[in-house]
C-alpha cells in the first residue's frame, strides 16, 4: 500500500463503521466481510476478492492504534487545505505553492513503501522529514529499494480439542507467490535487472521547487532501484505469480477461538525480490459437546442425584486426557463448583489453567411409591428450611 493510497482511500467507509468505531466495532465489521467475499467462498468472483482486499488493507491500518491514528492525522492535515497554499504563508510574496500532488510527482508516479505496516517504509512522522532537505531525507543506508509484498490472511476451523493440545495443520493457500521461473527478480533467465541509471539504484529522485527540494519515488524504476530490461515470460517482470501453496501451520497449546496468529515473511512476494509480507491466520475453534473454557480454565457442567447431593459420593468425571475422581461432600448445594487442578488449558510458563466442574442437583419429575414414601420419611425426619428472611415481608399481607 502506498502513501497516496492513504490519502486517497477511505478505510472507514471501506469497513462500513464511523470514524468513532471502538476496536471491536472494527474488528466485527471486518470479519463480517471477510466471511461474506472470502476468495475461498466465493470462486472467480472478481469484485467480491476486490472487496476482501480492500477490506484486509483497511482493517491492517485501523486495528493498529499507532497506524489509525497516523492515518486520522493525514487525512485530517491534508483534508484541511494546510499543503494547499504558500510554503511561506498565505498569499505572501515569493511563496511557493504546494499541492499534494507534488509530494507524488503526478498522477503517474506509484511511491513505494509508504507508511509503516502498510507495504513497509517509513511512518507518517517520515513522510515530512523526506520532504525537505533541511530534514532526513534520502541518505546513505535509506534507499528505497523493491516493494514489501502485501499481507495475506486465512481462517482456519480447530477442533476444541486441538486448540486445546495444540496442533500442526496443513494450510492451502491460493495468493501470489514468487516466481519459479526469474525466482523473483523480474528478469529473464539467463539476465538479471540493471541499476537504475536515472537514480543510480537508490529508487529516489530530488526535484527542487522553489525555495524546497522534495524527494519522490523514481519514475523510471518506480521506486524500485533496478530496470528489468528483458522481462521474464512467466511473470512479466513483476517476480510473483498466483500459485497454490501448502504450508504445515503449528498452532500452539490453548489457541484461542477468534486470535489471529501472524507468520512472519509467509504473505505475498514483493515486487522483483523485495520482502514478503506477512501471513495472518484467523483461528475459530468449534464447540465441543461437554467442555468449555474460561480463559485458561475448561468447565464442565455434571449432574447428580439428591441422594448424592445429601450423603454425598466420589465422582469420576471426563478431562481432555483422561478421568479425575473428584469428593461431593455431603450436603453439597446445586451450583457447587469443584476444581481439578492443573487438568485445563496449557499456558506458555508450562503451567495449566483447572478443570471447574460445576454440579448439578438433578429433580426427578416423578418418583416411584416406594421412592416418594421414603421421601416423606425423609422430611418427617429432617429440619425444615429456614424462611426467615422473608416471614417479615409475608407478615405484611396477612
Amino acid at each position: 500500500m502506498s502513501s497516496k493510497d492513504w490519502l486517497e482511500k477511505d478505510f472507514y467507509a471501506v469497513l462500513g463503521v464511523g470514524k468513532s468505531a471502538t476496536p471491536d466495532e472494527i474488528k466485527k465489521a471486518y470479519r463480517k466481510i471477510a466471511r461474506e467475499s472470502h476468495p475461498d467462498h466465493n470462486p472467480g468472483d472478481t469484485p467480491a476478492e476486490e472487496r476482501f482486499k480492500a477490506a484486509s488493507e483497511a482493517y491492517d491500518v485501523l486495528a493498529d492504534e499507532r497506524k489509525r491514528r497516523e492515518y486520522d492525522e493525514m487525512r485530517s492535515l491534508f483534508g484541511s487545505g494546510a499543503f494547499r497554499r504558500n510554503a511561506r504563508g498565505a498569499g505572501g510574496p515569493g511563496g511557493v505553492p504546494f499541492d499534494v500532488s507534488d509530494l507524488f510527482g503526478g498522477a503517474g508516479a506509484q511511491p513505494r513503501g509508504g507508511f509503516a505496516g502498510a507495504g513497509g517504509g517509513a511512518g507518517f512522522s517520515d513522510l515530512f522529514s523526506s520532504l525537505f532537505t533541511g530534514g532526513a531525507g534520502p541518505g546513505p543506508g535509506r534507499t528505497r529499494g523493491p516493494a514489501r509484498g502485501r499481507d495475506v490472511e486465512a481462517e482456519v476451523v480447530l477442533d476444541f480439542g486441538d486448540a486445546v493440545r495444540g496442533v500442526t495443520v496443513p494450510l492451502t493457500l491460493r495468493a501470489a507467490g514468487v516466481c519459479d521461473t526469474c525466482h523473483g527478480d523480474g528478469a529473464k533467465p539467463g539476465t538479471r535487472p540493471k541499476t537504475c541509471p536515472q537514480c543510480h539504484g537508490s529508487g529516489v529522485v530530488t526535484r527542487n521547487q522553489g525555495s524546497f527540494s522534495f524527494s519522490e519515488p523514481c519514475r523510471e524504476c518506480q521506486g524500485v532501484g533496478t530496470v528489468v530490461e528483458e522481462k521474464c515470460p512467466e511473470c512479466h517482470g513483476t517476480g510473483g505469480v498466483t500459485k497454490t501453496r501448502t504450508l504445515n501451520v503449528r498452532f500452539p497449546a490453548g489457541v484461542a477461538d477468534g486470535q489471529r496468529i501472524r507468520l512472519a515473511g509467509r504473505g505475498e512476494p514483493g515486487d522483483r525480490g523485495g520482502p514478503a509480507g506477512d501471513l495472518f491466520v484467523m483461528v475459530k475453534v468449534r464447540p465441543d459437546e461437554l467442555f468449555g473454557r474460561s480463559g485458561d480454565d475448561l468447565t464442565l457442567t455434571v449432574p447428580i442425584t439428591f441422594a448424592e447431593a445429601v450423603l454425598g459420593v466420589d465422582l469420576r468425571v471426563p478431562t481432555m486426557d483422561g478421568a479425575v475422581t473428584l469428593r461431593v461432600p455431603p450436603g453439597t448445594p446445586s451450583g457447587r463448583v469443584l476444581r481439578a487442578r492443573g487438568k485445563g488449558v496449557a499456558r506458555k510458563d508450562g503451567q495449566a489453567g483447572d478443570l471447574l466442574v460445576t454440579l448439578d442437583v438433578v429433580v426427578p419429575a416423578r418418583v416411584s411409591d416406594e421412592a416418594r414414601a421414603a421421601l416423606e420419611t425423609f422430611a418427617e425426619h429432617s429440619p425444615a428450611a429456614s424462611r426467615e428472611h422473608l416471614d417479615a415481608r409475608l407478615r405484611r399481607f396477612n
